[in-house]
């Protein structure tokens, strides 16, 4: 029975389907790692092989590494175009300018004439601060320069008209503007000095006869410069080729004598005489003699007028140099309140402060070497002062005037 029924197991258990059996990873040895499966790489997307990949982050890279340059040459794009546009408001500035001079010359122009070049001698400044420049051998008039103005006008003289009649000038020299607003000019070629009123153009003769040179009282030759007294009464002009200085009244006529007050010996470089005096300055209220510039013997002598001899205080007689003791055809002098003595020193080119009872020189405008700078002169002549002490220079050679601000 034990038989049989064990048969009939075996016979049930063929005719039953087999389960199918997991396979059981194989159990590794102890004491040995387990391996790692090898991860398969992922599928890349179809449509981009990896040299394409490759091609576009290299372009990327490109990219930002472009960028900073890119960035810098916009900026300098933009910097040059600024400075177009700046070099462009320049010149439109610039023509604007030019426009506004070519204007201005036209206007003068049309009035009087343009000064394209002032043979600029003697210079003067009134009590408003007015300037004055005689045009001596260019325009042969008397330019008037108001203050804070641009513009000159001509207030003596016709212009680039050289004569002899009551409106006309030759060379002249000088200029003086007394408190009434008269014009005193020295008129050097026609060997007279002329007095214009107050607002006309037509002047009289007070001192000198008109064309006529020569050494008698009433006459002149070739005056220079010349000076007034505190109360405008009377004029001392340089007299040049005769080598005195003489005085006349401001109310004389043609013909009148003058006084003789210095020089006129005829002998040069010595006390009793002068040597073509040029520049003169009498300030009363500070001294009572007359400071005189011998143009052709470089020196400076006080002279008391009327005395029969003088001295010199500045320069060596008959001695040219350009140290700061000696000068070189001087021509105009200054002299303040303080006893300072202010000297063109034309053929030096410079103009010389000597302060009170030095003989010593300090150079405050010009050079020894000419030139047309801002801080050169070429020949200086007249001097002037405004009411601020400012200094005005008739730079002759190079045709103009120039101002220097106050020491």
């Amino acid at each position: 029975n034990s038989q049989r029924h064990h048969q009939q197991q075996q016979q049930r258990r063929r005719r039953q389907p087999q389960k199918q059996q997991r396979k059981q990873p194989r159990k590794q040895p102890r004491g040995q790692p387990q391996k790692l499966q090898r991860e398969q790489p992922r599928e890349r997307p179809r449509g981009q092989p990896q040299k394409q990949l490759l091609k576009q982050r290299q372009q990327l890279q490109q990219q930002i590494n472009q960028r900073p340059q890119q960035l810098q040459q916009q900026i300098n794009q933009r910097r040059q175009q600024l400075q177009q546009q700046l070099r462009q408001q320049q010149r439109q500035r610039q023509r604007r300018r030019q426009l506004q001079q070519l204007q201005q010359q036209l206007q003068r122009l049309q009035q009087h004439g343009a000064p394209t070049y002032i043979a600029a001698s003697g210079v003067f400044v009134d009590s408003h601060d007015n300037l004055y420049a005689v045009d001596e051998n260019r325009n042969y008039v008397i330019w008037q320069l108001l203050k804070n103005a641009i513009n000159a006008t001509i207030i003596a003289g016709t212009y680039q008209s050289p004569g002899s009649s009551s409106s006309q000038l030759s060379n002249p020299n000088d200029v003086y503007i007394d408190k009434s607003g008269n014009i005193y000019v020295v008129d050097t070629n026609n060997h007279r000095i002329q007095k214009f009123s107050s607002g006309t153009n037509i002047a009289v003769t007070i001192a000198g006869i008109t064309g006529s040179a020569g050494s008698a009282l009433n006459q002149l030759n070739t005056p220079r410069y010349f000076t007034f007294d505190s109360t405008e009464t009377y004029l001392y002009v340089c007299d040049y080729n005769n080598q005195r200085i003489l005085r006349f009244s401001t109310n004389s006529t043609s013909g009148t004598n003058g006084t003789l007050v210095a020089g006129g010996t005829g002998v040069h470089d010595i006390t009793t005489s002068l040597d073509y005096p040029w520049g003169i300055h009498y300030l009363p209220s500070i001294s009572s003699d007359l400071f005189i510039v011998n143009n052709g013997g470089q020196s400076v002598m006080r002279w008391t007028p009327g005395a029969t001899a003088g001295i010199f205080v500045l320069g060596t007689p008959g001695t040219t140099g350009s140290t700061s003791t000696l000068l070189n055809s001087p021509a105009g002098i200054r002299i303040d309140t303080y006893m300072n003595v202010y000297i063109a020193d034309g053929g030096n080119n410079r103009i010389m402060l000597y302060c009170a009872n030095s003989n010593v020189g300090i150079i405050i405008a010009g050079g020894v070497s000419a030139g047309n700078g801002p801080t050169q002169l070429s020949g200086p002549r007249g001097i002037a002062f405004d009411s601020a002490m400012n200094l005005y220079i008739g730079d002759t050679g190079n045709g103009r005037v120039q101002k220097f601000t106050k020491l």
